[in-house]
C-alpha cells in the first residue's frame, strides 16, 4: 500500500493531489497561471490539514519533471525536493507529456482507434511546442522534441493513423494541422491527477531519482531577455 503526494507545475496549472495505491482521493488545483509560488505550498498545507495527514505519513513525493515552463518547473521541483529531503522520502519524477497523454487515454467519452497515437503538446511560445507521440498503452513512440508547427507538421504520421492532439499547446495548432486524421481534444491539461498512476508504477519499481541532484527536464535552455526601453518616454 502506497501513499504518494503528487505535484504538477510544469505549465500554467498549479496542481497537487494525494493518491493511495494510484487512486486520487484529494486534489487542489488552479488554472489561473502564474500562481505557483503563491498557491503551491498553500494547496499542500490545506490538503494535509483536510485529510489529517503529515508529510511524514507519505511513502513518496512525485513531481512533474518537464518539459515545460522554466519557472513553473523550478518551483515544483524545489518544493518536492524540500519535502522529500525533510521527511526522508524517495522522490519520483514523472514525465509531463506522458502524464498528459495518460490523461487523454483514460477519458471514457473519447473514442480512440486501436492504432491511434496521442500527441500531447506543451506551449513553448509562438508556434513552437514541446511534444512526443504515445500509443494508447501510454508507451512513447518518439523522442521528446521542441517542434515549430506548420501545415506540413507530422504528415508522415497522420497519413498512417489517427492522431489525437491535446495539451495547452494544441489549441494554436488547429489552423495549421488540418489533416483528416488529426483530432484535437480540448480540456486535457496538466493535472496532478494524471500523475498518480505513473507515480504508483514508478514507486512499485523503486524508480526514484536522487533528491540532492535531480533537475527538471527543461529540453531547452532558459534565456533571460531584457525588455526594450520605450523610446517615447
Amino acid at each position: 500500500m502506497s501513499l504518494i503526494l503528487n505535484i504538477e507545475t510544469a505549465t500554467e496549472v498549479c496542481s497537487v493531489c494525494f493518491a493511495k495505491d494510484g487512486e486520487v482521493f484529494a486534489i487542489k488545483e488552479s488554472f489561473e497561471g502564474k500562481t505557483h509560488a503563491k498557491l503551491l505550498t498553500v494547496f499542500i498545507e490545506e490538503l494535509l490539514v483536510e485529510n489529517n495527514l503529515k508529510v511524514a505519513d507519505f511513502d513518496a513525493i512525485a513531481v512533474s519533471m518537464g518539459p515545460g515552463s522554466y519557472t513553473g518547473l523550478r518551483i515544483g521541483v524545489s518544493a518536492a525536493k524540500g519535502l522529500a529531503y525533510a521527511a526522508n522520502l524517495p522522490l519520483i519524477a514523472v514525465n509531463t507529456l506522458q502524464s498528459i497523454a495518460l490523461g487523454l487515454s483514460t477519458q471514457k467519452d473519447i473514442k480512440i482507434n486501436s492504432n491511434a497515437w496521442i500527441c500531447p503538446m506543451i506551449d513553448a511560445r509562438r508556434m513552437e511546442v514541446y511534444t512526443a507521440f504515445f500509443n494508447i498503452k501510454n508507451e512513447k513512440e518518439s523522442k521528446i522534441s521542441a517542434d515549430i508547427i506548420d501545415e506540413k507538421s507530422y504528415m508522415d504520421v497522420l497519413n498512417e493513423r489517427q492522431v489525437l492532439f491535446c495539451g495547452n499547446g494544441s489549441e494554436k495548432c488547429k489552423n495549421s494541422i488540418t489533416h483528416k486524421n488529426a483530432l484535437f481534444i480540448d480540456n486535457i491539461q496538466c493535472s496532478a491527477r494524471y500523475m498518480a498512476t505513473l507515480a504508483e508504477h514508478a514507486f512499485l519499481k523503486s524508480n526514484f531519482v536522487d533528491v540532492a541532484y535531480f533537475e527538471p527536464f527543461y529540453l531547452k535552455d532558459f534565456v533571460a531577455t531584457i525588455p526594450r526601453k520605450n523610446i517615447f518616454k
